[in-house]
């Protein structure tokens, strides 16, 4: 292995995977370094795939998407553990492995096992279980993805009190759980262990939650979270957490207390970039540990170091990660790169689905938009009572002057794959004879695009 590169990628992860095969296709020699034992970073090993995972699974196993024919009392598998929990998600992420393994062979990209530091604007050292290793590049993309933060006065012990790495390896499943931080990550694990019939409460210091989605589906999903028996305490901040008689105790603010078998901290993230000597090199990064970047090239304050991915903050997703990383690739080596779109979805994989693309109801009143909204509800349509869907929603928000449309927000089965129509008409500005006019497979859940621009247009005036 050559010590010198023309670009070195800190990370393998969707920015890092990304980035490293496009400046491979441009002929460059890439080399991938990884902290892991395997390459996929983050995302492969605890984030995206994993958590995507273990929902499918517990979908599965718990039969929840069957009980509206056959009764809230209906089970496909009785007394499911944390073994049957994780068969499923080893295959899956030995595939996700192997995949990329194949992807950087077929593309001739060096990898190394280590964690790396800088010693130089143009040297890292990477330190490995036997030994250590200096090579040098042009050119550097910093993509080491974020984890969990774990504040010192929480006792984390790996098993009655975990974070969100490692709710992936429970030795047993637990018959309640507190989650701590009601984000993406806590909504997305508390509704999925709800749906595995463990007793949730989820804790969470803001009066509301997932504020980037537009209200009306959030208030939707809190009322299936409320009725599938999950407990909300918002406006709570967990002041103390403390083990009594063989329970996980927290005490909230207010005096009010919460006892469960298990608890899962997942109140934030933080940049993973302590230990890359940033500092000598003067990138800064905030209190979070990210790092500030030119949004539009994600050039770092030194112009030959990039960073992308979650390293960066907002929006933290996996899709547009892997875009930055392209994107940053593209600049570093003077190749034409078109910016992303304006609009682009975000999906919470909780229990239902949750996709969002476009302006929320909130932000079109903001900007003194006059507007119509039309809605759809899943249960409602032919393909939702085939399913045995009993909630779901779409809402559609349309320009009463251009009846463009102007924001797209789901909540329900498979929401995070039908957002995507949506996403299309958003970024070619189209309006709403678009969905009135074009005939949709029945019966199917994206029938309800139709639906909901004809409501929509039964609003309007004149």
């Amino acid at each position: 292995m050559s010590d010198h590169y023309d670009f070195i990628v800190i990370g393998s992860g969707p920015a890092g995977k990304r980035a490293a095969v496009q400046s491979a296709k441009f002929g460059k020699r890439v080399l991938v370094v990884e902290r892991g034992r395997q390459i996929g970073g983050v995302s492969v090993h605890t984030g995206t795939i994993p958590s995507k995972t273990l929902r499918e699974t517990a979908l599965n196993l718990s039969g929840l998407r069957e009980r509206a024919f056959y009764g809230s009392g209906y089970r496909a598998q009785k007394n499911v553990t944390a073994d049957d929990l994780k068969l499923r998600l080893m295959k899956t992420l030995g595939y996700e492995v192997e995949v990329l393994e194949n992807q950087f062979a077929r593309n001739r990209i060096d990898t190394l096992a280590g964690r790396a530091r800088f010693t130089g604007p143009n040297e890292i050292a990477v330190q490995a279980e036997d030994g250590s290793a200096v090579v040098t590049a042009d050119r550097f993309l910093i993509a080491v993805g974020t984890k969990p933060f774990r504040p010192g006065d929480v006792p984390f012990d790996g098993r009655s009190v975990i974070d969100s790495d490692e709710v992936l390896d429970l030795r047993h499943l637990p018959r309640s759980m507190i989650v701590v931080g009601a984000g993406v990550i806590g909504v997305e694990y508390a509704t999925i262990f709800q749906a595995l019939d463990v007793q949730v409460t989820l804790v969470e210091p803001r009066e509301e939650f997932l504020t980037f989605i537009d209200r009306e589906i959030i208030e939707h999903f809190k009322a299936g979270m409320r009725a599938r028996g999950v407990t909300l305490r918002m406006g709570c901040k967990a002041e103390a957490v403390d083990h009594r008689d063989g329970q996980v105790v927290v005490a909230l603010s207010g005096g009010r207390l919460a006892r469960a078998e298990m608890l899962l901290f997942a109140a934030g993230r933080i940049g993973a970039t302590a230990d890359l000597g940033l500092d000598a090199l003067g990138i800064e990064t905030d209190g979070r540990g990210r790092i500030a970047v030119d949004p539009e090239t994600y050039q770092t304050s030194l112009p030959h170091i990039y960073a992308a991915g979650d390293v960066i903050g907002f929006p933290s997703l996996a899709s547009t990660s892997m875009e930055q990383g392209r994107i940053a690739a593209c600049h570093a080596f003077g190749a034409p790169a078109p910016p992303p779109p304006e609009f682009f979805p975000y999906g919470v994989y909780a229990v239902p689905e949750i996709s969002t693309c476009g302006m929320t109801e909130a932000e079109v009143k903001e900007r003194g938009i006059p507007y119509e909204v039309g809605v759809a509800r899943f249960e409602e349509t032919s393909r939702g009572h085939i399913m045995g869907v009993d909630r779901g929603l779409m809402k559609l928000i349309f320009s009463l002057k251009t009846q463009r449309l102007l924001g797209v927000h789901i909540v329900g089965e498979g929401a995070t794959e039908l957002v995507h129509i949506g996403q299309a008409v958003l970024n070619l500005k189209g309006a709403l004879p678009f969905f009135i006019e074009n005939t949709f497979n029945y019966p199917t859940l994206a029938e309800a695009y139709k639906i909901a621009a004809l409501d929509a247009f039964n609003r309007m005036p004149g």
